[in-house]
């Protein structure tokens, strides 16, 4: 377990970080789930589409794609129960990953919503 967690945090560390404004690199299909899930969380309406897609945008000129993938992964797989689930809540990594998409998703909540 503790290898498959080391690996996992060596491939996420090696990503090359790079100016998210430089990029337009999320996938139209992330793109669309995060304004789904993010409606679907605030009411099913035009509005909350506006919101939504709005805050999914700022996100992505905050985050670069790789990143924000390896902090969704990494919110999931710390949720998890057991060891696993705990290696990755006392991850400093873990934790820097987090604390930088909760950074976007307050700057998106304050300038979208």
């Amino acid at each position: 377990m503790h290898k498959i967690f080391v690996a996992l945090m060596l491939a996420l560390a090696v990503a090359t970080p790079a100016r998210a404004a430089d990029l337009n690199d999320y996938p139209t299909v992330a793109r669309a789930d995060y304004v789904f899930g993010c409606m679907k969380a605030n009411g099913d309406t035009r509005q909350a589409l506006e919101q939504c897609s709005c805050s999914i945008d700022l996100i992505a000129t905050i985050l670069p794609y790789d990143r924000y993938v390896a902090a969704e992964t990494a919110a999931s797989v710390s949720q998890q129960a057991g060891q696993i689930g705990a290696m990755f809540r006392n991850s400093r990594m873990t934790k820097d990953m987090l604390a930088d998409l909760r950074r976007a998703q307050a700057e998106a909540q304050v300038r979208c919503f």
